[in-house]
């Protein structure tokens, strides 16, 4: 028979008696996800010393049953890792925290095979990876757009990947998370903090957009916001054109929901060219500092500046805040003196 070097034996309590394979196996073995215990029970890779027949996952056990989990090493990963730099704020054996960079996208697609944030990990930290789903890989639990800057959490184990899949699930409502973002907006939104909700959904005529649509055609989607800044205050007379400093928190983690969101309230990203399209005339009613410093940003005025999560193996509350970037900072120092 072969084996291989994380080969797993477990032997039924009596207390497990008549409970699902699948079940006792997760329990006994936390740092193998229960996905990947089951594919391991279909694959025939747990078997019982008398030969009996495994039907599959969802198998009664018995008291003083005896298991023997064949599990392979974790295969290379298909993306290939590569040397691009990264800026990371915690790295323990089970997660590694990073401020992303904006440009940067997160996982390899199509037009982006390489050059990936994935790229990035699997080079940086590819041989302490654990095998997630039996694939030696980091765990991505959430994503920011390619455009947006700041924090983001990975996995680098099976048991990590669980852990931080189930907080990101719960968005928060279980205290264990808590995601907050900081954007420049135009306008001033009134009141000047609340609660906005929807259901968010693409765009039927254009699939790379989300839109506020019906209940039934798209995900609920709820975003906490306060006023933190106003601009400009002092010289209005050189930038009639009023904008404002917006702390977000999420409720829920839906594609682009931030930026939707805001400009639902009539309040849409300085620079996002997806859904500020409309707001192209107010850039001239900047002053000339701040005019060259949107031009400089080239992308939207988004960044993930705090993450607070539950530490998957000691289950302390880690708490991260990001400044902002350069790009980010210049404009709103520009905004600010309404130069």
């Amino acid at each position: 028979m072969t084996t291989f070097p994380d080969d797993k034996h477990v032997t039924v309590e009596d207390a497990d008696a008549g409970r699902r394979l699948d079940v006792v196996l997760a329990r006994a073995l936390p740092d193998v996800s229960r996905a990947r215990l089951q594919a391991l029970i279909r694959a025939g890779a747990v078997m019982r010393p008398d030969g009996l027949t495994i039907e599959g996952p969802n198998s009664r056990v018995k008291p003083g049953e005896h298991y023997l989990i064949r599990v392979p090493e974790a295969v290379a990963p298909v993306p290939v890792g590569e040397a691009i730099a990264l800026s990371i704020v915690h790295e323990d054996r089970a997660v590694i925290v990073i401020d992303k960079p904006a440009g940067l996208v997160v996982h390899p697609a199509a037009g982006h095979a390489t050059g990936t944030l994935v790229n990035a990990l699997i080079a940086h930290c590819g041989d302490s990876l654990s095998g997630i789903g039996g694939v030696r890989r980091p765990g991505i639990v959430h994503r920011l757009d390619k455009d947006t800057s700041g924090l983001m959490v990975i996995a680098k184990t099976d048991a990590a990947h669980q852990s931080l899949s189930a907080q990101f699930a719960a968005h928060g409502a279980d205290g264990r998370l808590e995601r907050g973002y900081a954007a420049l907006v135009w306008g001033i939104p009134t009141p000047p903090a609340g609660r906005v909700e929807t259901f968010l959904g693409r765009k039927a005529n254009d699939r790379t957009r989300m839109a506020v649509v019906r209940q039934d055609h798209g995900r609920h989607a709820a975003t906490r916001y306060h006023v933190a800044e106003t601009y400009p205050a002092s010289h209005p007379e050189r930038s009639p054109a009023p904008t404002a400093l917006v702390r977000c928190t999420l409720e829920t983690g839906r594609t682009h929901q931030v930026r939707v969101h805001l400009a639902h309230l009539g309040h849409p990203l300085l620079g996002d060219a997806t859904y500020a399209t409309g707001y192209k005339t107010r850039i001239p009613k900047l002053g000339a500092t701040a005019q060259s410093a949107l031009k400089a940003l080239a992308r939207q005025a988004l960044h993930a500046e705090l993450l607070v999560f539950e530490h998957p193996t000691s289950a302390k509350s880690l708490r991260f805040i990001s400044a902002l970037p350069p790009d980010i900072a210049d404009l709103r120092a520009a905004l600010e003196r309404g130069d």
